[in-house]
């Protein structure tokens, strides 16, 4: 579920399901390691050699199968990108744009050349600030470019009148994204290695005093993760929605001075925003009153030369890798210059892109059959409501309501995102052009304004590896860029295609009746349709789902945080049970025989294991510990699929072999 102003797979054809799965048998055994037991570790038994025949490279932190689908993506991309090169495009173009960006992005020797020339306007802007009153007026500035840190603000739905458009300020603000890392003594390393990068990067664009100006940001910093909200408490939808007039916020937070800060945003006052953090807002307000102007102005000024650093000279750029890539996640080479540049025209202009890329390599029959597969998820969804014993008739007929409201977005848009107005200039800089780039993008967020909330627009792009479901507009996307193989394959045999997009597809459907999803209706708002005693039952078992990742060590000392991942593991099991019933929906219709030796059942698990395949880094796993809101690959297999008697039959699992768990112990939600 995406957060707000950050924002935020049944049945086959039929043709498919029958004599084509002797054609294609799909899954690739090799992928096996058939010297680990099933019964011992299923996620090494299903996927150790795809391990083995995928080592970590040097230029990764961590690579799975999501990633084998994106570094093909990235490769058809980068050819599309040069075929451009030499091509004379109109000026204004779409054409144009993309290919102008990606010249810029190779064009490392100019960049070299300018080093820090184009950012020092901004610097001496910062340093030139003698107030607090000129401070607020600049951080506003800065916002329209995503820069200002402390806070940030932009406009998305109303969680409570998804129909409109309102704005939303919460934290924002630290280098290193968590405030665990400012806080727990066992990251001291982690946060030295930060202040290196501080210094090295002021040095680089000439800044004097960097170690001074270094030391004084972090002093800034921890006092803001101090008062930062944990991951924990930002899942608390409702915590999180705090309604005010912008003149209340003027008078409760006034040593922020907000009213100078939208003013120069231009943002106007607002009969209602929402404030997410009140607490964090309160502590902020006193740590402007207490804090040095000169120290606020190192903060920002630190802020602004790290956040600068990937359009910028090469050293920049080596300096931000060595600490963000290298030290906190493990990478031990830098990624090539061609996918560093082709990222960029892929990011701005990504629905421009992605129209490209539909055109050249995503069929139609794809997107057919996919709403099928949909189709066939939600029927099973409903016979899941239906028999559930923990949910009373009142509460399941709203489930139903809102299962059969979903909007399910497949492959691309209808209407794609108009970019006409965003200049890309070859005679600017390269950073200039990012920075406009930028300013572009928040003031298409910022017109929206007070306006409807527009139910066609996507959150990812077309070419994107991924999937999502939105609340506040009910709805349920799968780009192009994941529906195929190891996820989706038009060939492949019912149970492997329902082990793996199937459950992409459960997965997505239960975010809308995860602990955060089942907040709203079938409209998108923000309304409680849960009778107290179902809502009671509904949080006892996501409890126990919470104590099952709780007690999964990650690395020694370093446990899963069951209430932070809460919301995708119950997507996950929900997922894995919704697509579970719509295989033997399928297999019951078009009875399959062994294929490989391999019962349906045993090619469900195995094809949703294998999208999970990955090697990863000792520090990454902490990274994402700390960051991310899924659960770690190996437990989205191990620790879930034990809740399913299906899988321990499957793999003829019993007491007493380390996959087991206990009936007593699994959790049964959808």
């Amino acid at each position: 579920m995406k957060k707000t102003f950050a924002i935020m797979l049944s049945i086959l054809a039929l043709a498919s399901c029958g004599p084509k799965a002797e054609k294609a048998p799909a899954l690739d055994l090799t992928n096996l390691d058939t010297t680990v037991s099933p019964k011992v570790d299923f996620y090494k038994y299903a996927t150790g050699g795809w391990q083995q025949k995928n080592p970590l490279r040097p230029e990764f932190s961590r690579f799975g199968a999501f990633d084998v689908i994106a570094e093909n993506n990235q490769k058809q991309l980068n050819e599309l990108f040069e075929s451009m090169l030499d091509m004379k495009a109109k000026r204004g173009s779409v054409d144009q744009k993309i290919s102008d960006l990606y010249k810029m992005a190779l064009d490392s020797t100019t960049r070299n050349n300018l080093g820090a020339e184009p950012i020092k306007p901004y610097i001496a802007e910062i340093m030139a600030v003698d107030s607090k009153e000129a401070l607020a007026e600049l951080i506003g500035k800065m916002n329209l470019t995503n820069g200002g840190g402390f806070y940030g603000f932009g406009v998305a739905a109303d969680l409570a009148n998804s129909d409109n458009q309102i704005l939303y300020i919460g934290q924002g603000g630290l280098g290193m994204g968590d405030r665990d890392y400012y806080l727990l003594d066992k990251n001291a390393e982690l946060k030295a290695g930060y202040k290196d990068f501080l210094v090295k990067v002021l040095n680089l664009a000439g800044i004097e005093d960097a170690e001074r100006i270094a030391t004084e940001d972090l002093a800034v910093e921890d006092a803001m993760a101090e008062a930062f909200w944990s991951r924990e408490q930002n899942r608390d939808v409702a915590a999180s929605y705090n309604p005010m007039s912008s003149a209340d916020f003027y008078s409760r937070w006034p040593n922020l001075m907000m009213d100078k800060v939208f003013a120069a945003a231009g943002v106007p006052d607002q009969d209602m925003l929402v404030v997410e953090q009140p607490s964090y807002f309160d502590a902020l307000d006193k740590q402007f009153a207490a804090t040095d102007l000169e120290n606020l102005k190192s903060y920002l000024l630190a802020q602004f030369v790290s956040g600068s650093c990937g359009a910028l000279s090469d050293d920049f750029y080596t300096a931000s890798w060595e600490f963000f890539s290298h030290q906190m996640a493990g990478a031990q080479e830098q990624k090539p210059r061609w996918k560093r540049a082709m990222q960029v025209p892929n990011g701005l202009l990504g629905e421009a892109v992605g129209e490209m890329y539909v055109k050249r390599y995503f069929p139609a029959t794809s997107k057919a059959q996919m709403l099928e597969l949909v189709e066939g998820l939600r029927k099973a969804w409903n016979e899941h409501i239906d028999a559930l014993d923990w949910m009373s008739d009142e509460t399941k007929a709203k489930a139903h309501e809102k299962l059969d409201a979903f909007t399910v977005k497949i492959g691309y848009p209808d209407k794609w995102k108009d970019y006409s107005t965003l200049d890309v200039d070859p005679d600017n800089t390269y950073y200039e052009n990012l920075r406009n780039a930028s300013a572009w993008y928040v003031q298409d967020n910022l017109s929206k304004l007070g306006k409807p909330t527009d139910r066609t627009e996507w959150y990812m792009t077309p070419q994107t590896v991924n999937a999502y479901y939105n609340p506040t507009t009910n709805e349920i996307c799968f780009p192009a860029g994941i529906l195929q193989k190891p996820f989706f394959d038009p060939d492949a045999d019912a149970p492997v295609n329902y082990g793996a997009i199937g459950v992409v597809i459960g997965h997505e459907m239960s975010h809308g009746f995860d602990d955060q999803g089942s907040m709203f209706d079938a409209k998108g708002n923000m309304v409680n349709w849960w009778t107290a005693e179902d809502k009671e039952k509904f949080t006892a078992k996501g409890d126990i789902l919470v104590k099952q990742f709780d007690e999964v060590e990650i690395l020694p000392g370093v446990h899963a945080n069951g209430r932070y991942t809460l919301g995708e593991n119950i997507g996950d099991h929900g997922g894995l049970s919704i697509a579970y019933t719509a295989m033997q929906n399928a297999v019951k219709e078009h009875p399959q025989d062994l294929i490989d030796g391999l019962t349906p059942d045993q090619r469900f698990y195995l094809a949703y294991a294998t999208v999970w395949a990955q090697n990863i880094t000792d520090q990454e796993k902490q990274r994402l510990t700390n960051m991310d809101p899924h659960s770690l690959a190996v437990n989205r297999v191990n620790v879930s699929l034990r809740n399913f008697q299906s899988f321990f039959d499957a793999f003829d699992i019993k007491e007493g072999d380390p996959m087991f768990r206990p009936e007593e112990e699994r959790v049964h939600i959808w």
